[in-house]
């Protein structure tokens, strides 16, 4: 299987978002899930089989809704050959909630997903059945991170953009003993039994936490003084984890705020992960915005200009910006016009800007999408942030989710 691009998954994560949010009137939302190569007339008859029992639904809207759904899968699975795709299908059908009471819509989405579906399961349901499709997805790039000190140790893992703190534990180890004599050699001794008790336990508490953890790629350890090395030298380490140490990291905290300077300083050891890849370009465009501000434009208007003077280096936009593009025609004066939109709601309560009238929809699509294909076509590169990282949500609340990087300053007389 070939590796997912940023946007394939952003499209496929906004897609199940959308749908894990639509509820039905009753048990009438269609799941389909079929494997790699099923044949698909053997689907259409197990479909019809199904369409005879939901004939007797009792609740007239209910029954209504099921047939209309399930008909529509069956004409469109008839359109697709033989055999379903080398990964199988995938298929959402049904009467949904639109925001506007008393009125539902039937949608039906049907896609081949990224990794093949090895089991058969049709479901009818309030809701549609996403799980199989976002463990697909789930973010394949994981990092285990370890804080440690004298006083105490910190676990996380750092997983696409998200760092989530798993535990955190403390050593019972007392500060150093400050008098001389027996008494003192007899304490540190005590010190040191204590701190090798301490260790085993951490190294237990890593054992536990990251050997469950199938796709960790490697581990990070950090922590202020010379504890990380007496930990990671000593035999405290399972030998399993101890072989994806990527390197020990020198930083000035502990504990959880210990966990975030670990990721800051260890990004020649994170390079690869998205968390560092993406906070380094929104590090980047906020250094250029401080000191070459000409060379950086935001927001949706100056940035399509920028784009389409082929001024644009790289795009960077918010994946927490959900605005659609629609098309529309007026019903009354037939003039069709463009409109971005915020919410399902919204873009059915659309009027006609010229006559106020009622609109028929033509085209929808996402605001992020049309602004990718705009900028691609001019050989800019584009990136999906985050809004999980500091620089993420300052990317969708300060700059409206969109800025660039400009090649040249095209707002120059020399240009």
């Amino acid at each position: 299987m070939s590796k997912m691009s940023d946007l394939e998954r952003f499209r496929l994560d906004r897609l199940i978002k959308e749908l894990k949010s639509k509820k039905g009137r009753g048990t009438e939302l269609v799941t389909l899930y079929i494997p790699a190569g099923k044949r698909l007339d053997e689907v259409v008859s197990m479909l019809r089989q199904e369409y005879a029992q939901a004939s007797n639904i009792k609740d007239r809207t209910t029954r209504h809704h099921v047939l209309d759904a399930l008909t529509t899968i069956m004409q469109r699975l008839k359109m697709l050959g033989p055999k379903a795709p080398p990964n199988g299908l995938v298929v959402f059908c049904g009467y949904v909630d639109i925001g506007i009471p008393g009125r539902e819509e039937l949608e039906i989405h049907l896609l081949e997903p990224p990794e093949p579906v090895k089991t058969w399961l049709y479901r009818c349901d309030s809701r549609f059945y996403t799980e199989i499709l976002e463990d697909m997805i789930r973010e394949k790039d994981v990092y285990g991170l370890l804080v440690i000190d004298r006083s105490e140790a910190t676990f996380a893992i750092l997983r696409g953009t998200n760092i989530e703190i798993v535990e955190s534990i403390t050593s019972g180890v007392p500060s150093k003993h400050h008098k001389g004599g027996q008494s003192a050699r007899r304490f540190q001794r005590i010190i040191e039994q204590l701190a090798h008790e301490y260790y085993k336990r951490v190294g237990e508490y890593a054992k536990r936490i990251f050997l469950t953890v199938p796709e960790l790629k490697g581990i990070v350890i950090g922590g202020p003084g010379p504890t990380k090395n007496e930990f990671f030298e000593g035999d405290y380490l399972d030998y399993r984890l101890k072989g994806k140490v990527l390197g020990l990291v020198d930083i000035g905290y502990s504990g959880e705020e210990g966990i975030y300077e670990l990721v800051k300083r260890a990004d020649s050891l994170l390079r690869d992960a998205r968390y560092v890849r993406e906070r380094a370009i929104m590090q980047r465009f906020l250094d250029y915005l401080a000191r070459r501000s000409e060379l950086v434009a935001y927001g949706e208007k100056e940035v399509r200009e920028m784009i389409r003077l082929g001024a644009v280096e790289v795009l960077m936009l918010s994946e927490a910006l959900s605005d659609k593009i629609v098309k529309a025609e007026c019903t009354s004066c037939r003039k069709r016009f463009k409109a971005r939109v915020r919410s399902e709601k919204e873009k059915y309560e659309l009027r006609c800007p010229h006559c106020k009238g009622p609109v028929k929809v033509l085209e929808e699509r996402l605001l992020i999408e049309e602004l990718i294909e705009e900028a691609t076509k001019m050989g800019a590169r584009v990136e999906l942030i985050s809004p999980n990282t500091e620089e993420g949500e300052m990317l969708i609340k300060t700059f409206g989710g969109i800025c660039a990087i400009l090649r040249f300053n095209p707002r120059s007389s020399r240009y």
